[in-house]
């Protein structure tokens, strides 16, 4: 038996105290706590890890503050693109979802593709209709697009040199969380990046690289340039480390970030492993994060070495 703990993140990117406002970074670490106490309340009651996530999860697809669910980034055409996966260390099931657009949770989506289906991914109208048999609620357009997301696309477009958001301000979200009887989860969930175009996917839904748990590693979840995610594997790729040559959670992750940055690639990880442990790291200036755990830590932060990376 170990204690419990869970981490979250909110997206990793280029936030500086002069690229967010005073507002908007207390708003994301209000909803950032709000998620670890949806989270805390599972695990400190001896619920599993699973819930745990998809809890955490669904609180941040909720805040607008965050890139997922309400206040997910725009495609270029202007419509919303959501993604996202789960995945239970315990027996190494799996859901994920690409390209939806109606789903309110895309988290619990996935949850859904795991558990009622025989699929790990579903993707676009054919998740949206699988949605829509399962009951989950729906919400459309004028939900998830709120006004300065609708800005921020505007901007992009103005610009005319630019593909997407390069200068990743805008991050996805994640938890991984350890329960009483040492299981692992991870979820994730984004709208991808600002602009994208022809039904662009990244790293989050794709079991391996954006999400990965396994009882026998660790519980991953990922933020950051999807692309070099995937080819790097991240998820699955920290996990083999800590399963196959015994390297802690820390070192799998910083080595494994750090291959992704030779590739040209940016940005972080949460992890979590089943004696307890929790970690995160990171290569831009910041990253919305949080953790909390059995003996009484609670921690928020933003900016660069706030807060502690591992317990």
């Amino acid at each position: 038996m170990s204690g419990w703990t869970l981490m979250i993140h909110g997206g990793a990117g280029i936030l500086r105290p002069d690229t967010l406002t005073e507002a908007q970074a207390a708003g994301a670490r209000d909803g950032l706590g709000t998620a670890l106490d949806a989270g805390r309340a599972i695990l400190a009651s001896g619920g599993n890890a699973l819930d745990a996530v998809e809890a955490a999860v669904r609180v941040l697809e909720d805040d607008p503050h965050f890139n997922a669910g309400r206040g997910a980034v725009l495609s270029f055409d202007g419509s919303v693109s959501l993604d996202a996966a789960i995945m239970d260390g315990s027996d190494r099931r799996a859901g994920g979802v690409a390209g939806v657009s109606a789903t309110r949770n895309p988290v619990s989506l996935a949850r859904r593709v795991m558990e009622r289906t025989p699929h790990v991914l579903l993707s676009g109208s054919g998740a949206d209709m699988f949605s829509r048999e399962q009951g989950l609620d729906q919400a459309d357009a004028d939900w998830f697009a709120t006004p300065e997301r609708r800005r921020q696309l505007a901007e992009l477009r103005a610009r005319g040199d630019a593909w997407f958001d390069a200068e990743m301000k805008y991050g996805t979200v994640g938890a991984v969380a350890c329960d009483a009887q040492g299981h692992v989860a991870a979820a994730t969930s984004t709208g991808g990046v600002m602009g994208k175009r022809w039904g662009r996917i990244g790293d989050t839904p794709l079991v391996g690289a954006g999400t990965y748990a396994d009882d026998r590693a660790c519980a991953v979840s990922a933020t950051g340039s999807g692309e070099y995610f995937i080819r790097a594997g991240v998820g699955h790729e920290i996990a083999a480390r800590v399963r196959l040559t015994g390297e802690g959670i820390a070192a799998a992750a910083a080595a494994v970030l750090a291959d992704v940055q030779a590739l040209g690639g940016t940005g972080g990880v949460i992890v979590a492993s089943p004696d307890g442990q929790a970690v995160w790291h990171f290569t831009t200036p910041g990253m919305f994060r949080g953790r909390c755990d059995a003996s009484g830590t609670r921690a928020v932060a933003i900016f660069g070495d706030e807060g502690n990376a591992s317990r």
